[in-house]
C-alpha cells in the first residue's frame, strides 16, 4: 500500500499527537448545534483550524468517527425495531439505501445525534472540505482507501435521508452533499488504484432529479441540487 510505504519510508511526516488531541477537542466543543454562529461561518472557522498535516489527520478522524458511529446507531435502531416488531432489518455499510427504502419511517437519521457531537453541517462539512483540499497528501498520514469509503458512507446517509428519512434539503444540507461529492472525487483522483464506486453512488448517477433547496430558516426554495449530475461531474472524470 502506497500510504503505508509513505508512513514507514522516506515520505514520513512529522505528526504531533498532542496537537491533534487539542485540535479535536477544540473543534468538538467550540462548534456544532450549540454554537451561536451560522453553519457556513462554523465551516469556515473549523477549516481554518485544521491546517497542516495534524489538521488533516484530525479531519480524517472526524469523517471516520462519524461514519463508524452512524453505522453503530443504525445497527442499534435495527435491533430495537426487531425487538418491538419482530421485523429484521439488514444494515449494510456499503449500501444504506435498501435499509432506508424499506424502513425509513421507522428510523431516525443518525447524523444529528451522534455520541461524538459532531454536527453534519458544521464540523463534518469542514472536515470533508479539508480532506478534499489536501487529498494529494492523504497517503502521508492515513489510508485513503478507508477514508474515501467513509466519505461515501456519509454521502449515502445524506442522500438517503433526504429521500426516505424526512431530512430537509436546505442550503446547509446541500453544501454538505456537494462537499462530500467533490471530496470523494478529489481523493479518488489522488489514488494510484481507486476503488469501484459503491452501489448507492452508481444508482444515483443513473438519475437526473433536481431537488429544491430550502432556506434554513423557512419554507422558501432558494436553489436546487441534482446529486446524480454532481456525482457524474466529479466521480467520472
Amino acid at each position: 500500500m502506497r500510504w503505508l510505504q509513505r508512513l514507514l519510508g522516506g515520505g514520513r511526516v512529522q505528526l504531533d499527537a498532542g496537537r491533534q488531541q487539542v485540535l479535536l477537542r477544540e473543534v468538538q466543543h467550540q462548534y456544532g448545534a450549540h454554537a451561536r454562529i451560522p453553519f457556513p461561518a462554523q465551516v469556515e472557522a473549523v477549516t481554518g483550524m485544521l491546517n497542516g498535516d495534524d489538521g488533516l489527520v484530525v479531519a480524517a478522524r472526524i469523517v471516520s468517527q462519524v461514519a463508524d458511529e452512524a453505522h453503530a446507531d443504525l445497527q442499534a435502531q435495527a435491533q430495537e425495531v426487531h425487538r418491538r416488531t419482530g421485523r429484521r432489518l439488514l444494515v449494510h455499510r456499503r449500501n444504506y439505501r435498501p435499509l432506508w427504502m424499506e424502513a425509513g419511517r421507522s428510523l431516525r437519521w443518525p447524523l444529528f445525534t451522534l455520541p461524538c457531537g459532531f454536527h453534519p453541517y458544521a464540523q463534518v462539512a469542514a472536515a470533508v472540505a479539508v480532506v478534499g483540499s489536501q487529498a494529494s497528501r492523504l497517503d502521508r498520514v492515513t489510508d485513503p482507501n478507508a477514508l474515501v469509503t467513509h466519505v461515501f458512507e456519509v454521502l449515502d446517509l445524506t442522500t438517503a435521508g433526504w429521500e426516505y428519512g424526512r431530512v430537509r434539503v436546505d442550503t446547509d444540507a446541500a453544501a454538505l452533499a456537494d462537499r462530500l461529492i467533490s471530496t470523494a472525487g478529489q481523493v479518488l483522483a489522488a489514488m494510484d488504484d481507486p476503488p469501484r464506486l459503491p452501489p448507492p453512488v452508481r444508482a444515483l448517477m443513473r438519475r437526473n432529479n433536481t431537488l429544491g433547496v430550502l432556506d434554513p430558516t423557512g419554507p422558501r426554495i432558494v436553489g436546487g441540487i441534482n446529486p446524480g449530475a454532481r456525482m457524474r461531474e466529479h466521480l467520472l472524470a
